[in-house]
This record gives structure tokens, sequence and C-alpha cells, in this order.
């Protein structure tokens, strides 16, 4: 299984010739080792008030890995989606709870717009208070906790229960806050869900 310490390269060479690597080697390059290839600009449109490592960057990656794949590394709350030219578009994310992640490689089986939304048994078992409401089902919509998007995900053709998703709550960009699902804000996730195709695959890293 991948780990977090392969991924980003520098890449301040990658429109003026070879990317090179950093002098202590490439064992040492990690995940948040983020030299990006095209800044957002600072004055750009962020009506969420995000941090601006968190709006949508292209980034240099490291050789070998396949194009069209999702990695998801929840220490720095990224989630990256490789091109097939060398670079990656990253994202700013939320991810699952202490004790609610479930590193692992997955498969997008399902693609949904303005998803409805049920809790699972689980959810409804560990926080009644929160969750029992809702056991009913939310339809989809503005406020619904899926957001605008949702890209499910299977695991040997069973679905995980895990989804990529948006969110009505911005604010949680960037931080440990669902129960296992992974949060973009609305519109990074329909622009994900736009060049994410059927059947990709997901690697969701561990924290550790």
């Amino acid at each position: 299984m991948l780990t977090r310490r392969h991924f980003i390269i520098t890449s301040a060479a990658l429109f003026s010739g070879p990317i090179a690597m950093p002098a202590f080697g490439q064992d040492a390059v990690d995940f948040d080792f983020d030299q990006t290839v095209e800044r957002p600009d600072p004055q750009g449109d962020n009506p969420w008030g995000l941090h601006p490592r968190f709006m949508p960057t292209r980034v240099a990656h490291r050789a070998g890995l396949r194009p069209g794949d999702i990695h998801v590394d929840p220490v720095p709350k990224y989630l990256y989606h490789i091109g097939d030219d060398g670079t990656a578009m990253r994202y700013g994310v939320a991810v699952g709870r202490s004790g609610l992640q479930s590193p692992g490689t997955y498969t997008i089986n399902r693609k949904v717009e303005w998803p409805s939304w049920t809790p699972t048994a689980n959810m409804i078992a560990r926080e009644p208070e929160v969750y029992a409401q809702f056991a009913g089902g939310v339809p989809g919509g503005p406020e619904n906790p899926l957001g605008a998007r949702a890209l499910y995900l299977y695991r040997g053709g069973a679905d995980s229960y895990l989804r990529i998703h948006g969110t009505p709550q911005p604010w949680s960009i960037g931080t440990s806050a669902s129960s296992g699902c992974v949060r973009l804000v609305n519109d990074h996730v329909i622009q994900l869900y736009e060049n994410v195709e059927m059947g990709t695959r997901v690697t969701l890293h561990s924290p550790r």
C-alpha cells in the first residue's frame, strides 16, 4: 500500500526543464512537500474564507502514479487528482475524525448530482442525538450534508458507505470533522466531479 512518503516533488522547473529531486533523496519526499506549479490567486474568488492553501492548486507529483487516480492525505487535509502530465490538482478537504478514518483503496462506482443522504445505522447508534432525527433520509439540496455532488466509494464490489462529497459547511475544510467521508466545498466538488470517471481508484492514506 502507498504510504504518505511518496508523492509531491518540487515543481519550480516544470516549465523550464526536467523536474529535479531535492538533494536529500526521494525517500524523504512527503505529501506535504508542496512547491506548486500554479498558485491560486490570493485575490481570487474565495467566498468561503478558506486558507489559500485549501484552494484548488496544481502541483507536480512523483513519477509512477497512475493518471486519473485520487489520493487523500489526511494530515495536511488534501485531495490530489492525478493528471496525465506529471501534475495533480490539489483540493483542501475535511476528513474523518480520529477513530473514524478508513485507510485503504476504493473504487468510484457511482456518481450523483445533488444526492440524498441517510445516516448509517452505525452513525445513529454512535451519536443518536445528532443523527436519529435524519433516519428517514434527507432529500438532495443546498442544505443536504452531501452537498452538490457525491462520489460513492466501493470496495470488493460493495458500497463502503464512504463518499467524496460537497458540504454546506465550508468552515469545516481543513479539519477532521466527518464520520469518515471526505468533504470539499460545493464549487470544488463540482469541478472534481466533472473530471472523474466511473471506476476511478481512490486511495485514502493513513494518518500515520
